[in-house]
Formats: C-alpha cells, sequence, structure tokens
C-alpha cells in the first residue's frame, strides 16, 4: 500500500501560510536558537555560516540510516551545508563547518527530489535542514505541485526551536531528531550551546505531536513518526540516562522509538578535549542499551565491535549524482 506524503494534501493556500510564516522567522534570521538576527536576504551569513540562498553538498541514494528509513532501496539524502549546533566532534565536519558544497536553486533542488523519487528511494531525507526552511518550502511546493509523493524526512541535530517546526505541520512525515545531550554542562562545551537542553526538549515535544509514534508499513518500511537518534560519548559525556528518563517521563516509551549510536570517533576537534580522544567502549555503550531497554523503549541498537569507518562519509568526494540519474 502506498502512503502519499502529507504535503500532497496541501492547498496552495496552506502551502503559502507556512512559506509565509518561514519566511517572518528568516528575516531577520531567528530560525535557530542561536537567534543571530542577520539579515541574510542582505547577503549576510549568520552563526550557522549559512547564507540565504541553498547550499548543498551532496544528494544520492543513502543506506546507511536506521532501517525502516534505509529499507531496501536506500533514502534519498540530501546534505545541506552548514550548521548552526557545530559540535567540535562532528564526522560531518567538511560540510557543518567547513562549508562543502555547491550553490543550488530552488528549481534544481525540486529536480533532483523528482530523480530521487525516480530511483525507487523510500524518502527525501533532509540532513541539517532547518537553516533553509523557507528554500525548503519553496522548494517542496514546486516538487509537490508536479507529482511528488514520497514521504519527508526531517533530520536534524535537534538544536531546534518549537516555533520553527510549527510551518512543517503537514510537510514533515517523519522526524529523526538527535538528542545529543542530556545535561546543558556538555552543550555549552562541545556547541558553545548553553541552551540545548531546553530547546531540544520543547522541540521533540512538538515533533511528536505533529507526527506521533513511528508507523511502518508491511515491508517495515516507515511513512509517518518519530524516532529520536542518540550517540554516546566516552566518559558519560552525553549525560544519555538524563535523555532516556527525560523521554520516558514525557512519552509511553512503547510508543518512542530510540537509534542508540555507537559510531562516536575522534573527528574534527575533538582532540582539543581529553576525553574525547578515543571511541566509546563496549561497556559504556551496552550499559546506555541496558537502561534503554528496562525502561521499555523499542530501540535500534549497533554492534560496537562491527563498526568500521563506513560510517564516515568524504564530502570532498562524494558529490551530488546528475539529474538524468546515469
Amino acid at each position: 500500500m502506498i502512503h502519499p506524503a502529507s504535503y500532497t494534501f496541501l492547498s496552495e493556500s496552506d502551502w503559502n501560510s507556512r512559506i509565509s510564516a518561514a519566511e517572518s522567522l528568516a528575516s531577520p534570521c531567528m530560525l535557530c536558537p542561536r537567534k543571530c538576527s542577520v539579515d541574510r536576504r542582505a547577503g549576510k551569513k549568520g552563526i550557522c555560516g549559512a547564507g540565504s540562498e541553498l547550499f548543498i553538498s551532496s544528494i544520492f541514494p543513502h543506506h546507511g540510516e536506521e532501517p525502516p528509513i534505509s529499507g531496501t532501496r536506500g533514502s534519498g539524502t540530501v546534505f545541506f551545508s552548514f550548521c548552526s549546533l557545530r559540535c567540535c566532534f562532528c564526522q560531518n565536519y567538511q560540510i557543518s563547518q567547513e562549508g562543502e558544497g555547491e550553490h543550488y536553486s530552488e528549481e534544481k533542488l525540486a529536480e533532483k527530489m523528482f530523480w530521487l523519487q525516480e530511483t525507487g528511494v523510500h524518502d527525501i531525507n533532509f540532513v541539517t535542514p532547518t537553516h533553509y526552511l523557507p528554500n525548503i518550502l519553496r522548494s517542496l511546493k514546486i516538487a509537490a505541485s508536479k507529482g511528488l509523493w514520497l514521504p519527508v524526512v526531517w533530520n536534524s541535530s535537534g538544536y531546534e526551536l518549537a516555533e520553527t517546526l510549527v510551518p512543517l505541520r503537514g510537510v514533515v512525515d517523519i522526524y529523526l531528531p538527535d538528542m545529543k545531550y542530556g545535561s546543558n554542562e556538555s552543550s555549552m562545551r562541545y556547541c558553545k550551546a548553553p541552551d540545548y537542553v531546553e530547546n531540544n526538549q520543547a522541540a521533540i515535544r512538538e515533533m511528536f505531536r505533529q507526527v506521533g509514534p513511528l508507523k511502518t508499513d508491511k515491508d517495515g518500511i516507515a511513512y509517518r513518526g518519530m524516532c529520536v537518534r542518540h550517540l554516546v560519548l566516552p566518559e558519560g559525556r552525553a549525560f544519555s540516562e538524563k535523555v532516556l528518563e527525560f523521554l520516558a517521563a514525557t512519552f509511553d516509551p512503547a510508543d518512542i522509538f530510540i537509534s542508540l549510536m555507537a559510531q562516536f570517533r575522534p573527528m574534527f576537534k575533538a582532540d582539543n578535549f581529553p576525553e574525547l580522544r578515543r571511541g566509546i567502549s563496549r561497556r559504556e555503550y551496552e550499559t546506555v542499551q541496558y537502561y534503554c531497554e528496562r525502561l521499555g523503549f523499542n530501540g535500534f541498537f549497533q554492534e560496537i565491535l562491527a563498526l568500521d569507518e563506513s560510517f564516515c562519509i568524504d564530502f570532498k568526494t562524494r558529490k551530488s549524482e546528475p539529474l538524468t540519474g546515469k
């Protein structure tokens, strides 16, 4: 059974109201909790590094996401350049902080989404997209008018303002947010974000309000809902227990899918922090996994001994496929 994306039911006025709301948040820019208030339309760049035009690193069918997202045919990922959170250990630092990528028009992005749909991917997966919210909505409107129907995945750091997510109601089908930290002590130390936890928790509530529990079809492919990602850090520096305790206190654990990740690598500027100069141990990961299971969450877990460098993409060599898909 085909599950058309929520946005396929939006009217012209629905689209316009959402685009207008996003534009009002973007100039001056108040899209993320940084609230840097720059006028990106005048050519200025925000703390995230982004200007007013779309800048994209790569677009391709990705097979390394969670099983319900990648499925058998891949997830149609769009890796946007720049990021508002700017973690010191980001494995995608080439695009999130060095700005690897190229300019895309909104029309070109719409064409690329069609190309992805034609390849047979299960979804359109926007990775670190929030700083381009108005552009993405305009591009999706173009694509929807021409027959795009795949569900949209909003794949973000979780450092979001709840009010910024409101225009995405009825647009996004699947939220795939990070809950990186259970304490602002770590978010301040590693991201200079002293307010990560409260904004992250408010955003998670809004995301779940919009899409509810993760739902899959008969083949196990997600078509709606939320899955929360959490990366275990060395020496408990993610405060994982606090993340899980918030989720257990706020939602029915049976409704929450958690992707518990073990793929931390000391990349980018991690060497500046002694506690981040190594990967996590099996014991560190399994302690969090045990707590997750004890609280009753559904989850996707990684086998730490099987991890390799496949989780790290070299974005300087990985480019978008041609529009023809050939």
